[in-house]
């Protein structure tokens, strides 16, 4: 059971693409669209954000996201005639990259406040740092080569963010000068990294071996693809 997420949109083509795109990263989570008026036009109907929160929400709650001032609006007036309008939460943050980053984490199984918060984080330039060539001293480290088609890009990342979430590890990607956070799916997609570069992981923490050992093992099996 995992966090459910509406997209409220004025026009009904991004909420559904969106969705779409989304569900790719995030294939167990029901992610709803909730774009447009009913006749087609464009604009926020409350009507269907409310059923589209209800249809949204399998038990572990909901996190809403919305493009623009009167969409944000429309779903905290849905928020608040729900039965509980605490198992739902409007989150601030990018549409585009916000249902991504919220997608991914209601994936790793967490709750609806870190999922709205990863929304309301996402795209954040710090995620993407110049890489710090000095590595810890009780940091692990691995050297790998993308070997996949599409390199690091939308669903391999997402694959990847979801797997290191489940180790008690602090995990940075690195990319010739540039570092991007294990746990951001914007930030490893904005590294560029293609098939046949070369990405080294370092990782810290209790579970920082297994971590990378894990890590390889998606690598050399390309990600599923």
């Amino acid at each position: 059971m995992s966090v459910g997420i509406v997209l409220v949109s004025h026009s009904a083509k991004i909420a559904e693409g969106l969705a779409e795109l989304a569900a790719q990263m995030a294939p167990d989570v029901t992610i709803v669209a909730a774009g447009g008026l009913p006749d087609g036009e464009i604009g926020t109907d409350y009507d269907e954000v409310v059923a589209a929160t209800q249809r949204a929400d399998s038990g572990a709650g909901v996190v809403l996201l919305y493009d623009l001032g009167s969409a944000q609006m429309t779903a905290e007036l849905a928020v608040e005639s729900l039965a509980d309008p605490s198992a739902a939460l409007v989150a601030d943050g990018p549409l585009v990259e916000g249902a991504i980053a919220a997608a991914v984490a209601a994936q790793a199984g967490q709750d609806r406040k870190a999922v709205a918060e990863a929304a309301a984080g996402a795209g954040m330039p710090e995620d993407l740092l110049p890489a710090d060539p000095a590595t810890p001293g009780d940091a692990a480290e691995v050297e790998l080569e993308l070997h996949n088609e599409v390199g690091l890009h939308a669903r391999p990342a997402a694959v990847l963010v979801r797997t290191l979430s489940a180790f008690d590890a602090e995990v940075k990607v690195r990319l010739g000068e540039q570092e991007a956070d294990g746990h951001s799916v914007l930030a490893l997609m904005s590294l560029g990294a293609r098939q046949g570069d070369r990405i080294r992981l370092v990782a810290s923490g209790p579970q920082a071996a297994e971590a990378l050992a894990k890590a390889k093992e998606l690598v050399d099996g390309n990600f599923g693809e």
